[in-house]
């Protein structure tokens, strides 16, 4: 995890694996790009997967898809203006090959809605974020309507009448209402991911409700998915030959399903047979109980890495968020972790530039940030989000300039602090697994320590989804390089 904001580009569609499933020769091909945080990925994968059972193949790259979809983030102005401009790129496809279709999907999709149909009118389909298992019908009866089309897809050789917002005419299908008992039970990610960390969303929705963000409104309310889903959800991966876990929620730890809290359900998916490593993200401060801590510290499946947003050291700016804690609440809560767990890796998010964040909040930040010493942190400007508390309640009235330059103060600091951190790995040998082929070179392969640190070693090292043991040799502020032991 690098020192960046949250809502850089994730774009998983240039490295995405061919699908495990035989499709024909003709099949027609779907490319995935996602923006976003891990929630988002983990959707992109459920996408994949359920496009890869209605018989269409993956594409690598936008070149030869038939239909292109961008799984988009609504947590900031800033990611949304990268979906429309990259839209505008991908549309080109349109142009020079008859019968594409171009999909967004997501947060944004149900944030923005008819907005983006006026701001992109090449998009032919816009999905929400619980609308998934529509979007395969969805985009078969975009392609029927596409000039140039097939005339018929894989699963809807009659097409799709009667969906949510059908528009005929290629004119745009929009479905984005909010379903508040959609979790997608009995689907999977296994088909479209990478084959070596799954992805488990244990929780949809938030109840928080923090001022400054959109989440609640474009997922909706809080709701669980049951240990049993979970847990088949779990060794469906593990049969697929993945190794790694990665439990999900908007405020994961404060999962709840009936009488199985959030530290009983991770013991559990650490039990499951074949899976070396579990992760979550992203828990809650004010949520995070003294079980949580013991089943990190009891079961060795469970990594000892947590990502913990904080957003600000000011208490004043904390409750104009209505985060619910103290900065001191805060502090005991790490000083509690690191008591039990005292080699865990920490990250966090930080938001600067809060409503009404004077220079006194802004050095607390800078200071608590000192103290913690955070590994890594995601980040960035407050940016008003429509429909929030704070767009509605609370003036913007921190200048963008002033904005800019507290930003500058704090990555520099976060930098200087995870260049500290990672050049004490120098010399240690770390448990690695192995990811992925480097983005740089065939003959590096990059894969993540325990504490989520990105390692990059010789390809003859091994593959994705091997465990090895890695002697660092030498260190940046956001990786590590190594020779296998």
């Amino acid at each position: 995890m690098s020192t960046v904001d949250r809502s850089e580009l994730i774009r998983l569609g240039k490295r995405a694996p061919e699908p495990r499933s035989q499709v024909g020769p003709d099949a027609p091909r779907v490319y995935v790009e996602t923006y976003g945080c891990q929630m988002n990925v983990a959707d992109s994968d459920l996408i994949s997967g359920l496009f890869s059972g209605a018989g269409y193949a993956a594409s690598k790259d936008p070149d030869s898809a038939d239909v292109i979809l961008i799984n988009t983030c609504a947590v900031r102005e800033k990611a949304e203006e990268r979906v429309y401009a990259r839209a505008r790129e991908l549309a080109a496809h349109k142009k020079r090959r008859k019968g594409v279709v171009l999909a967004i999907a997501g947060c944004m999709a149900e944030h923005l809605k008819e907005t983006i149909l006026s701001r992109a009118p090449y998009v032919d389909v816009i999905a929400g974020p619980d609308s998934y298992r529509r979007l395969v019908p969805l985009i078969d009866s975009a392609r029927q309507d596409r000039p140039g089309g097939s005339g018929v897809s894989p699963t809807n050789a009659g097409g799709a009448p009667g969906l949510p917002g059908g528009h005929p005419g290629g004119s745009g299908v929009i479905d984005v209402q909010l379903d508040k008992s959609e979790t997608y039970e009995g689907l999977s990610g296994a088909e479209g991911g990478d084959g070596v960390s799954g992805f488990v969303t244990v929780q949809r929705g938030c109840d928080k409700f923090c001022t400054f963000c959109v989440v609640p409104y474009t997922r909706g309310r809080e709701r669980g998915v049951s240990p049993r889903e979970v847990l088949r959800q779990a060794r469906a991966y593990a049969g697929a030959g993945y190794k790694e876990i990665v439990l999900l929620g908007q405020t994961v730890n404060s999962y709840r399903w009936d009488d199985v809290s959030f530290a009983q359900l991770l013991k559990a998916v650490a039990g499951v047979d074949g899976i070396e490593r579990v992760r979550f993200t992203s828990p809650y401060p004010v949520d995070f109980t003294p079980d949580v801590i013991d089943a990190i510290a009891g079961a060795p499946e469970v990594c000892n890495y947590l990502h913990l947003p904080v957003q600000s050291g000011s208490d004043e700016v904390l409750s104009r968020m209505r985060r619910g804690h103290t900065v001191d609440e805060f502090r005991e809560l790490v000083n509690a972790i690191r008591e039990a767990i005292p080699d865990i890796a920490l990250s966090t998010d930080i938001l600067s530039g809060f409503c009404g964040e004077t220079e006194d909040d802004h050095r607390a930040t800078v200071d608590l940030m000192r103290e913690i010493r955070f590994d890594s942190a995601f980040m960035f400007s407050y940016s008003e989000r429509e429909l929030t508390l704070a767009s509605r309640k609370i003036e913007d009235d921190v200048l963008p300039a002033t904005k800019k330059r507290r930003l500058q103060e704090i990555i520099a600091v976060q930098e200087e602090i995870s260049r500290e951190v990672y050049l004490a790995q120098v010399g240690k040998t770390e448990r690695v697994l192995i990811h992925s082929e480097s983005k740089r070179s065939s003959e590096q392969l990059v894969g993540r320590t325990d504490g989520f640190k990105a390692v990059i070693v010789p390809a003859p090292a091994g593959r994705p989804g091997d465990l090895i043991d890695v002697r660092i040799e030498r260190a940046t502020m956001a990786t590590l390089f190594g020779t296998p032991v």
